[in-house]
C-alpha cells in the first residue's frame, strides 16, 4: 500500500498564504525584538533572516514569526533619512486579524525611553513553490533574505514573500496555485504548525518541533524562564505527531469509523493492558484518496511509543497509525 506521506503535486506548483508584515524602526529594534522573540536577534548579522515564536511570558504559541534584519545601519528604502537599522517582522500561522494580538502584545512593553517605532500592520502573501523543479528555482543565501525588484518583497529561502499589491516574479507566477485542499495536505505532511489546532494558548514551541526558532543561551527574554526549565527537566508533556486512518473492510470513503475532527480525545492501552487512557487530541485532519485521513495529533509523552491510537471512546473507534 502507497504511504499517504509520499504525494506531491504532479505539477509545478504553489501554495500562498496570507501573512502580515510589521515595520520596526529605532535604536534600539534588535534589542527590542531578541526579547520579545524566541530566537537570538540582537548577535545576528545585518541582512539576517531570522525564523523565530513570538510566545507569552510563559511560553505559549501567539503566532510564528520572521525577522529580517535590515542590511546596513544605513536608513533603509522608503523610510526617512537618518533612520536607524530597523527589522520587518513577518507574522503567520495564525489569521491576518490575529495579528493584530501580537502587534498589542509588542506595543504594550514598549517603554518611552525605547527607541523603537512600530508601523501599521500590512498585509503580504508568502509564497512557497512545491512539486516538481524546484532545483531549478532562484533561492536566497543561507539565513539570510534577499529583496526582489523594485521593492516587491524577499527571497526568503527558496520561499517569497510579497507585499500587498506587488506581483510575483514570472519563474513562480508560472506554478499552478494548488487547491485550498492541496495546500493543508502539503502543511500536514511537512507537519507545520497552525491556528488554531496547533498554536494557540495551550502548546509551547518544543511541543510543536520548533526546537530550531528557541535560544535558550541569549539571556533574558519573554518565556525565556519557562522554556529553560521545560527543556533542563525535559518537561515536555506532549509533542506534535502525524497520524493517517484508512478505512477497513466494508466502509465508504467519505464514512471514517468514528470521528476524526479536531479536538476528538485519542487513547492508547493502559498498563494492564485491558483498558485505555487518554493519549492526546488531534489538531488537524484531512480527508485524502480512497477514504484514507491524515492529520496532526498532539500525543502525550507516555504514548508517542505507541504506532497505533485509538480515535474516540465510541462503539467503532477509528486507529490512528501514527508517523
Amino acid at each position: 500500500m502507497t504511504s499517504p506521506w509520499d504525494w506531491q503535486p504532479a505539477q509545478a506548483s504553489r501554495i500562498e498564504q496570507a501573512v502580515s508584515l510589521l515595520r520596526l524602526e529605532g535604536a534600539d529594534t534588535r534589542r527590542f525584538l531578541h526579547g520579545q522573540t524566541s530566537a537570538a536577534i540582537e548577535t545576528a548579522p545585518a541582512g539576517a533572516w531570522i525564523p523565530s515564536c513570538s510566545i507569552s511570558p510563559t511560553a505559549r504559541m501567539r503566532a510564528l514569526v520572521e525577522v529580517l534584519l535590515d542590511p546596513s545601519e544605513s536608513a533603509p528604502a522608503g523610510t526617512s533619512a537618518g533612520t536607524k537599522t530597523g527589522a520587518w517582522l513577518v507574522i503567520h500561522g495564525i489569521p491576518p486579524e490575529a495579528a493584530a494580538g501580537v502587534r498589542q502584545s509588542l506595543d504594550r512593553v514598549l517603554f518611552p525611553a525605547d527607541q523603537v517605532h512600530l508601523g501599521a500592520l500590512e498585509t503580504a502573501r508568502l509564497i512557497t513553490p512545491v512539486g516538481p523543479g524546484l532545483a531549478q528555482l532562484p533561492a536566497s543565501p543561507k539565513d539570510a533574505w534577499q529583496a526582489l525588484e523594485a521593492g516587491a518583497g524577499w527571497l526568503l529561502g527558496c520561499h517569497v514573500l510579497l507585499r500587498h499589491g506587488s506581483e510575483a516574479p514570472a519563474w513562480l507566477a508560472e506554478r499552478a496555485l494548488l487547491s485550498a485542499a492541496g495546500q493543508e495536505r502539503w502543511r500536514v505532511q511537512q507537519a507545520i504548525p497552525a491556528a488554531p489546532g496547533e498554536l494557540n494558548d495551550d502548546t509551547n514551541p518544543f511541543e510543536l518541533g520548533l526546537a530550531e526558532r528557541v535560544s535558550l543561551n541569549k539571556g533574558c527574554y519573554v518565556g525565556q524562564e519557562t522554556l529553560a526549565k521545560l527543556s533542563t527537566y525535559d518537561g515536555v508533556k506532549q509533542q506534535l505527531r502525524r497520524w493517517s486512518c484508512t478505512p477497513q473492510a466494508g466502509e465508504l470513503p467519505g464514512e471514517p469509523p468514528a470521528a476524526l475532527n479536531p479536538g476528538t480525545t485519542l487513547y492508547a492501552p493502559d498498563a494492564t493492558g485491558e483498558g485505555t487512557s487518554r493519549a492526546g487530541v488531534i489538531s488537524s485532519s484531512l480527508e485524502v484518496e480512497d477514504g484514507t485521513w491524515i492529520g496532526l495529533a498532539l500525543v502525550r509523552k507516555q504514548a508517542l511509543e505507541q504506532p497505533l491510537l485509538q480515535a474516540g471512546d465510541g462503539p467503532r473507534p477509528a486507529t490512528l497509525l501514527l508517523s
